[in-house]
């Protein structure tokens, strides 16, 4: 595991990839509605679009810009050079960057209307998690790559992240960072948690569990639980996870649901185990070496957070030299020494020696093939499963 000095950024207090909104308060059960409605985020009628068409003249040639959102926190920026500012200086190409991507369903609000419309929404590049990432694909929404563009993505993807059920070929996405679903307590205030089960049934944790708000990280889990496969499930048997889940919580197991702000929790003791991201539980570890990562018997959640064109975008060419250039080896190690989330790049880890050794071991940013055995992924929802599953998840849950 980490631990020294933390780079730049990191350490306590640092805004990680997954906090922002998705920290923003926790769910406590106390005094929750279990009347929610039902969340219409995905309604999707009439918003289809074919890329073929609803696409701009690829102005790259003549105008060496690119347009691109991601999320807080999650490229090397500060650093001096950084991998942003390497890349316009050996293309020439200057990168108008953001990082107001704060959540999946606040950005698909954002952006609905135009997308829907086949307006352009002023990008040629957004980075979304893989649920939300196979939404805009199966809208319609994005342009695909030219493969002969991207030779690196294609050549250097790691394995545990090829053939997505919802763009198998990698013609729409590749991913930016990826992380790990599982299980985090703190070793000086309780005895190893060695399976999701245990998170929800073991008396001596009995109110000092908490569980993610993500739906699909959560409820991921509790299909596993149930016996059923997360990424090929049926509406009985989310029936069933969904009422295992609503016994769990009215037995008083779960202390609340939580975006990363249990990483605090979880350090001063105050809940015991818990539902956690990889990347928070690296950064618990640099001052606190009793938090320890689990991966579940029951397995682990492998997502990603995904480079994807949106339509209308008028640099497309110039966003594929920046895929390429980020599934360079030495650029992947250099931005995953400072994001520490999973690098999904091939020989990452023999240019990570070079950087920070200790770094290059740590099974959180370079999980070894044991370790991925076990990755499961979440079924791609059409609008009506959104709808029902996401109400359910909500009433439950009381968020």
């Amino acid at each position: 595991m980490t631990s020294g000095t933390p780079g730049p950024g990191r350490g306590p207090g640092f805004a990680s990839r997954r906090t922002v909104l998705r920290g923003v308060g926790t769910v406590a059960f106390l005094g929750a509605s279990a009347a929610a409605l039902k969340l219409p985020f995905f309604e999707t009628s009439g918003v289809q679009q074919d890329p073929a068409t609803c696409r701009a003249t690829d102005v790259s040639a003549s105008q060496k810009r690119l347009i691109i959102s991601n999320w807080p926190q999650y490229i090397d920026a500060d650093e001096d050079p950084s991998t942003l500012s390497t890349f316009e200086e050996r293309t020439g190409i200057a990168v108008d960057y953001s990082d107001d991507v704060n959540d999946n369903a606040e950005f698909y609000a954002k952006v609905r209307n135009q997308m829907a419309d086949c307006t352009s929404i002023e990008r040629d590049m957004v980075m979304l998690t893989d649920w939300m990432a196979a939404r805009f694909i199966s809208l319609g929404w994005t342009q695909p790559y030219d493969k002969a563009n991207v030779p690196n993505l294609h050549a250097n993807l790691i394995d545990p992240l090829r053939d997505r059920q919802w763009d198998p070929d990698l013609e729409f996405h590749a991913p930016w960072q990826s992380g790990l679903t599982g299980i985090a307590y703190n070793a000086a205030k309780t005895g190893e948690v060695r399976s999701f089960e245990e998170l929800l049934t073991r008396a001596d944790l009995r109110g000092r569990v908490t569980l993610l708000t993500e739906m699909r990280d959560t409820m991921g889990f509790l299909l596993l639980v149930t016996g059923a496969d997360p990424g090929d499930f049926t509406d009985d048997e989310w029936g069933v996870a969904i009422d295992r889940l609503q016994q769990v919580v009215a037995s008083g197991q779960i202390r609340a649901f939580t975006g990363n702000d249990y990483t605090q929790d979880l350090a001063a003791g105050n809940i015991l185990a818990c539902e956690a991201w990889s990347g928070d539980v690296i950064q618990l570890q640099y001052d606190n070496p009793d938090i320890k990562f689990v991966v579940p018997e029951e397995g682990l959640s492998l997502w990603s957070d995904n480079m994807i064109i949106p339509n209308l975008a008028t640099h497309q060419a110039n966003a594929e030299q920046w895929i390429n250039y980020y599934y360079e080896p030495e650029v992947a190690a250099k931005l995953a020494a400072w994001v520490n989330y999973i690098c999904p790049v091939k020989g990452a880890q023999q240019e990570m020696e070079k950087i920070d050794p200790e770094l290059a071991a740590n099974p959180l940013i370079f999980p070894d093939d044991d370790m991925l055995a076990d990755t499961f992924d979440f079924m791609p929802l059409d609008a009506r499963q959104s709808n029902e599953y996401e109400g359910d998840w909500a009433n439950v849950t009381g968020g």
